[in-house]
């Protein structure tokens, strides 16, 4: 991973991957500030973003665990702001062209991303992308419940469980946890899942005696080409200030903070050969395929990527193509678009943590180079 500091694409890498339970490897190279020549260490504190969505998934099952939900009951049961549904019309020129759903939203929809919803981020030009920005869907000064209410008439962009978008789906499960706990949701996953894990310093802001802890933000020379050297300082993305102070948006689907170590905590609560965080059958359900042949995740400037799918999680590797290593198939993946990853392949008994902070790095080059290299390296020491 060096190359990619020495050659300006990455400022810093730190990872760690695990066999079974134990660490095979951990290590960091770069800096944590590149202008100010800060060595990255691994307890310094990353903006996680989509990585937040696997603890907020994890919330969820644990209140299907306990019998408070199940994951088909419709959504409309517990935030009734989403009851009766329109859908957008295919090549629909306006908001207001609209249907009615063919079904309702249910949870395993919204934790499955089939739910019909949008980010108002990778569409640019289309209705579902002006309407949720005008509404400032996003918003991080707004609540949960505030996004919830300005969802309640906005158009979903198909018939629930009928195709895939990444969207706030995500987001909305966190209102749901709210809701049917009672709690907000930073202080439910602060007493269910950080503190049982030991997770000291994952949260959605960053305290002020750690601000020293938190390492500089990069945007790529060009968005459309990944491996053009050159990295720009971005730290008030994705709003100036960001992280470093509490705002009332618990962002389920892209607002924790967190570290290398709390990371590998969460990772490992979901491993086998010790206790872990959801039930053995949970977690197995969370691993299983949601979506129906021919839903393939698409990202954004990606396109259409076949045999990815996705669970309840995280995205499923079903067929590894020819960027992911031989052995990946069966496993579960997500994260962050500032390269922040984990990985869990169940039939090799590896899995991972990366942690990187370069704008738009969910599909870097870097990444899946060194899953490949972590897969070889384990099978070399085997």
């Amino acid at each position: 991973m060096q190359r990619y500091i020495d050659n300006d694409l990455l400022s810093g890498i730190s990872w760690t991957v695990l066999v079974g339970r134990d660490v095979a490897d951990t290590g960091c190279v770069g800096w944590a500030d590149k202008e100010a020549q800060i060595p990255l260490r691994t307890d310094h504190i990353f903006r996680v973003f989509s990585n937040t969505k696997l603890i907020t998934s994890c919330a969820a099952l644990l209140l299907v665990e306990e019998g408070r939900f199940r994951l088909d009951d419709p959504i409309e049961t517990f935030i009734p702001q989403l009851r009766n549904r329109k859908v957008l019309r295919p090549g629909a020129t306006s908001i207001d062209d609209t249907g009615p759903a063919q079904r309702s939203i249910t949870i395993r929809h919204l934790l499955s991303h089939s739910a019909g919803l949008s980010y108002g981020l990778f569409d640019p030009g289309t209705p579902i992308f002006k309407a949720y920005n005008e509404r400032k869907i996003l918003n991080p000064m707004t609540t949960l419940a505030d996004m919830v209410d300005g969802l309640s008439d906005l158009p979903l962009v198909f018939h629930p469980g009928s195709s895939w978008e990444y969207s706030v789906a995500i987001d909305v499960v966190a209102r749901l946890v709210e809701v049917v706990s009672g709690q907000p949701f930073d202080k439910f996953i602060k007493a269910r899942i950080l503190d049982p894990l030991g997770m000291v310093d994952t949260g959605f802001y960053v305290p002020e005696k750690d601000h020293n802890r938190l390492v500089a933000y990069y945007a790529g020379a060009d968005l459309m080409d990944p491996m053009k050297p050159g990295l720009t300082r971005t730290d008030n993305a994705p709003y100036p200030g960001a992280y470093l102070r509490p705002v009332p948006r618990f962002n389920g689907g892209g607002g924790l903070v967190s570290t290398l170590h709390d990371m590998v905590a969460l990772i490992r609560s979901l491993l086998p050969g010790g206790p872990t965080l959801l039930k053995p059958e949970t977690i197995a359900e969370a691993m299983t395929n949601q979506l129906t042949p021919g839903q393939w995740i698409r990202f954004a400037m990606m396109g259409e990527q076949p045999g990815k799918t996705y669970g309840l999680a995280g995205g499923l590797i079903l067929n590894p193509s020819p960027i992911d290593h031989p052995d990946a198939a069966g496993e579960l993946y997500w994260g962050g678009v500032a390269g922040t990853q984990w990985w869990i392949s169940p039939k090799t008994g590896i899995a991972g943590v990366m942690m990187a902070q370069r704008q738009m790095a969910f599909v870097h080059p870097f990444s899946f180079e060194f899953k490949r290299m972590a897969y070889d390296a384990v099978k070399r020491g085997r």
